[in-house]
C-alpha cells in the first residue's frame, strides 16, 4: 500500500483504487480489453484488430491481463486459444464507461468525433479513457486529488501532510503544478491555497465507480461513497477550458454520444460502447501542453 497521511478507511479505499489504475494504465489495456468485450476472441482475431502491435507485444500483454484476473484464457484444442474477459473484467467495461464519459467531455479534442459511425465512436472512447488514466494515475496525483476532496480549499503544507508523507514539502509542488496545469487543481498561486478546478470536482464519478469495482460492489451502491459521494456540480467546458489544454482558444463543448450518456448505476449491455464490427486505427497522437506528460 501506498504510504498517506489520510484516515486507516481513507487510506484503504485510495489504495485499492491506485491499485484499479495500476492493472489499466499499462498502454495497450484498455484497447485489449475493449477488443475483447463483446466476445472472446481467437490471438489472430486480436492481433488483426490490433495490427500495429508485433507479437512480441500482444502475448505479454496478454498473459499480464490473465495473470491480473481480467482475462480468462481457454483452450479449445491445439493451436486454438481464444481470450475473452473474465467476470472481474467484465464487471470493469462499465467503469471505463463512465471514465470515457469524463474524457469525453473535459479532455482536449484534437479533431471533432465522427458522429454516427460507431467504429469511430470506439476508437474515439478508448482514446478519451487512455488520456484520462495518463492524467489521474500520474504520480502522487490520485492522492492529491482525494485530500483536495476530503478537505475542500487546503494548503500545500496539508496536501503534502495527506498524500506525501515522509517527503519534503518542496516535493508536492510540482505536482500540483502539474495538476493546475492540467486543469484539475485550482489556485491563486504557488504561495497561496488549492481547491480542486472544475474537471477535477467531475472526476468524482470515475473515482466512485474505480472504488465499486475495486471491492467488488455494484456500481449502484457508489454514490455512497464517503469521499467522493457528492455529486459534483455540473460543468461543461467553456472559455477554453479543458483538461491538460490551457493554451486552447475557445470551443464549444464536445457532445457525449448516446453510447456515453451513463450514470454509475446504469446497466451496461454488451455492444452499447465498444463494437469491434470496425477495426480501431491507432491512435492519434494529442498534442500535450508544454510540461504535459503524454505517453
Amino acid at each position: 500500500m501506498i504510504p498517506t497521511g489520510l484516515p486507516h478507511t481513507d487510506h484503504a479505499d485510495l489504495s485499492r483504487v491506485i491499485e484499479a489504475l495500476g492493472m489499466l494504465t499499462p498502454r495497450w489495456n484498455v484497447q485489449i480489453l475493449t477488443t475483447i468485450s463483446v466476445r472472446p476472441l481467437r490471438y489472430t482475431e486480436i492481433k488483426a484488430r490490433m495490427p500495429w502491435l508485433q507479437d512480441g507485444q500482444l502475448h505479454p500483454k496478454l498473459r499480464w491481463l490473465v495473470h491480473a484476473g481480467l482475462v480468462e484464457r481457454t483452450e479449445h484444442g491445439p493451436r486454438n486459444v481464444a481470450y475473452g474477459l473474465s467476470p472481474r473484467g467484465t464487471e470493469l467495461i462499465p467503469v471505463l464507461t463512465v471514465i470515457a464519459a469524463w474524457g469525453s467531455t473535459h479532455l482536449e479534442k484534437p479533431t471533432p468525433l465522427q458522429s454516427g459511425v460507431r467504429g469511430a465512436q470506439s476508437a474515439t472512447a478508448v482514446q478519451d479513457i487512455e488520456d484520462s488514466l495518463v492524467l489521474i494515475a500520474y504520480r502522487h496525483a490520485t492522492p492529491i486529488l482525494w485530500s483536495l476532496q476530503s478537505r475542500g480549499v487546503s494548503s500545500a503544507t496539508a496536501v503534502a501532510a495527506d498524500a506525501m508523507p515522509g517527503h519534503g514539502l518542496s516535493a508536492v509542488y510540482p505536482r500540483l503544478r502539474q495538476l493546475v496545469e492540467d486543469r484539475l487543481v485550482d489556485t491563486d498561486g504557488e504561495e497561496a491555497d488549492y481547491r480542486l478546478g472544475p474537471p477535477g470536482l467531475a472526476l468524482a464519478p470515475v473515482y466512485r465507480a474505480l472504488s465499486a469495482w475495486a471491492v467488488g460492489r455494484p456500481l449502484a451502491e457508489a454514490a455512497t461513497h464517503p469521499v467522493w459521494g457528492q455529486p459534483p456540480a455540473q460543468f461543461q467546458p467553456a472559455d477554453g477550458v479543458w483538461a491538460s489544454a490551457p493554451d486552447l482558444p475557445a470551443a464549444a463543448p464536445a457532445k457525449v454520444p448516446p453510447a456515453l450518456q451513463t450514470t454509475p448505476s446504469a446497466q451496461w449491455r454488451h455492444g452499447d460502447l465498444f463494437s469491434h464490427q470496425h477495426q480501431i486505427p491507432a491512435r492519434t497522437p494529442v498534442a500535450a501542453s508544454a510540461g504535459g506528460h503524454r505517453r
